[in-house]
């Protein structure tokens, strides 16, 4: 499979303090890899270097074979954090149809944020106000926001952390739907068996300043149920993944 995203031994840091050192990652398109490790690892960082919102001190970052300046300009990449940063003085709908209204391009041949809202089980709240919702609903905003532009590479920040379990669950479940066979995903999180959920393979990021110290493929198909997490070669890989970062 072609590689969506390269990183080659890409280091990077703030005010002089390195946090990420010679960083290898290449993502196939449609491919899911998740990034866990120890809070101030540099999980954060290595998004910023995919989105392009940091320069690599040394080494080269591409996506899709573009700078990802270029990709992020192009609306390439889409992006969902731990909070939803939606405008309250926006619906739903209007929240979704924004990347649009920046670039109406993208919206050509893609589904409508009609569309997007409906997928992602918000047709009926289309027009309230994100201080009526849910905190599970506002995430899901943010997902069909991300996705409306039909991005190639979608990145993710502990999207879920601060939603209770029954709910985490429940998106969960929603977001194996809407990646897509072709669009490639760095998902980052500090739950080890959300990461082997979710992912084909899962990234241990250790040390200061952190280098990728192991990539596991995930053995389990696709798609995937709720109930392989209760199967051993889930809860061997869980336990493989803490061992090296214990």
């Amino acid at each position: 499979m072609t590689a969506a995203i390269e990183i080659h031994r890409a280091s990077a840091g703030y005010g002089g303090v390195r946090v990420l050192d010679g960083i290898d990652l290449a993502v196939a398109s449609g491919e899911v890899v998740a990034i866990v490790g120890r809070s101030g690892s540099g999980k954060t960082t290595l998004l910023r270097l995919i989105a392009g919102t940091l320069a690599p001190a040394t080494g080269d970052v591409r996506l899709l074979g573009a700078t990802p300046s270029e990709a992020r300009r192009h609306k390439r990449i889409g992006f969902v954090g731990q909070n939803a940063q939606l405008h309250p003085w926006r619906t739903v709908l209007e929240n979704v149809r924004l990347p649009l209204e920046v670039n109406p391009v993208d919206a050509d041949g893609g589904p409508r944020p009609e569309e997007w809202v409906a997928r992602t089980g918000l047709a009926n709240e289309a027009r309230a106000y994100p201080h009526q919702l849910s905190g599970g609903m506002r995430q899901r905003v943010a997902l069909a926001r991300s996705l409306v532009a039909d991005p190639a590479i979608l990145l993710m920040d502990e999207p879920l952390s601060a939603l209770d379990e029954l709910t985490r669950e429940d998106l969960r479940l929603e977001l194996t739907r809407f990646w897509g066979e072709t669009r490639s995903v760095v998902y980052v999180t500090h739950d080890i068996a959300e990461a082997v959920w979710l992912a084909d393979r899962v990234g241990v990021l250790s040390g200061r300043p952190a280098r990728m110290a192991a990539m596991v493929s995930v053995p389990l198909p696709r798609p995937r149920t709720p109930e392989m997490r209760r199967e051993t070669r889930f809860l061997d890989t869980v336990d493989a993944i803490r061992g090296m970062l214990s």
